[in-house]
């Protein structure tokens, strides 16, 4: 192709874009992946893969490079309220022969892009931000890419925007959206894990008082602890210094984790807040973009489904348009294909974020109530009531709702 031009933009190199731009160009198709950071080595990035997003690299032919990966196994969940464990929901003989797994992120994502960067056509625009879009009789065109050396356009077949909830695509293609409102956020932190082996495998969520915190070992075998906070609260928490809020959560999460984290205060990761968001715009597509992943649909931390569904948004938009961009379709056709995505997608994601409104509405509604039921847990799981329950709410998160295979 001539200079500055490419056969597909993707815009935002996390798990939707990286992921899409390896399907692509391990086809053939000229691709240009565009990322504003110069490097992937933020604090926070999600990092739980359900089974449903390990099937996704499975798909892929990355099954085993993913294995390769800094990674930990969960095997259980155990459910707290104070010093008691009151309920442990083992993974892998409930719903799914994998349980979720928690991957670096950062490593993840060099990987994929270090496949791409073997196939002929693809182009990595690392450091590089996306200011506007091109268009041209009511169609997107192109991008307006900037860096150090000043701007340049780039002329493109499509245009794909995953970058994320912050989305310059979305912004800039004005699409509306429909928010569901939520009550919290979750401030999350790393600190060094507790010494034994129950601290490897298994995540831990504590319930109590109005105030809950999930602990999950990390890929860097560090502890993970994420506190929920009522919406908005955060700066009020900044306000106190790290160690005044790392010690009130502290009061929360069992007296042995709460002792540990103490005595590791001066190890405590700088904290970071997500904003929690839920929201989906319509439509998802325009005549020459379409928005897939978080750019398209914010999903709630509930349940740990973002980067999973953003995978499998990736694996349905190869499916529907990689056919097309090697054959050197008419605009209007890949426009039709934007359009099947959503319509492929959207019943998962509609459904998917509706089942995760209804955890925090029943956790924050009413907190001495709350606190009356995760006490009646043992009871339930003793009369065999518990286990089917969770195996169908577990199933449905960790496998996805619908079937999602590449073609």
């Amino acid at each position: 192709m001539p200079e500055g031009t490419t056969n597909v933009a993707i815009v935002g190199a996390g798990p939707a874009g990286a992921a899409l731009a390896h399907v692509f160009a391990s086809r053939g198709i000229d691709t240009t992946l565009i990322e504003r950071q110069s490097d992937f080595e933020r604090e926070f990035r999600g990092e739980v893969l359900m089974p449903s997003g390990i099937r996704a690299f499975d798909e892929m032919g990355l099954g085993r490079d993913l294995d390769e990966l800094p990674s930990r196994r969960l095997s259980a969940m155990e459910i707290h309220s104070g010093n008691d464990r009151l309920l442990e929901l083992d993974f892998e003989g409930l719903a799914a022969p994998i349980g979720p797994r928690v991957v670096s992120q950062p490593a993840m994502l060099e990987m994929l892009i270090a496949r791409c960067e073997a196939f002929e056509g693809f182009r990595f625009e690392r450091g590089v931000s996306v200011r506007d879009i091109i268009v041209e009789d009511s169609r997107v065109v192109g991008v307006e890419l900037q860096n150090r050396e000043g701007r340049r356009p780039l002329r493109v077949g499509y245009v794909i925007g995953a970058d994320g909830r912050a989305s310059v695509i979305r912004k800039k293609l004005a699409l509306e959206s429909t928010r569901k409102p939520q009550g919290f956020d979750v401030v999350w932190c790393k600190l060094p894990s507790p010494d034994g082996p129950e601290w490897t495998d298994r995540g831990r969520f504590f319930i109590g008082g109005g105030h809950f915190a999930i602990a999950i070992p990390s890929h860097d075998g560090r502890l993970q602890v994420g506190w929920m906070i009522e919406k908005g609260g955060y700066g009020d928490l900044r306000r106190q210094g790290i160690e005044d809020w790392v010690l009130q959560l502290s009061e929360h999460v069992g007296s042995a984790l709460g002792e540990h984290i103490r005595k590791h205060l001066d190890a405590v990761t700088t904290p970071f807040v997500l904003d929690v968001i839920c929201d989906r715009v319509s439509p998802w597509s325009v005549p020459g973009a379409l928005l897939i992943g978080d750019a398209a649909h914010p999903m709630s931390p509930v349940g740990g489904q973002g980067i999973n569904i953003a995978l499998r948004d990736a694996l349905v938009c190869a499916n529907h348009l990689a056919p097309l961009l090697r054959g050197g379709a008419e605009p209007h056709e890949l426009d039709r294909a934007g359009a099947r995505v959503e319509a492929e997608r959207l019943p998962e994601v509609s459904r998917v974020q509706l089942a995760q409104q209804l955890p925090p509405q029943f956790l924050f509604r009413n907190p001495r109530l709350t606190d009356r039921l995760i006490r009646a847990l043992p009871a339930l799981e003793r009369i065999g009531v518990l286990r089917p329950l969770f195996r169908f709410g577990f199933k449905r998160m960790a496998e996805g709702v619908t079937r999602v295979r590449l073609e």
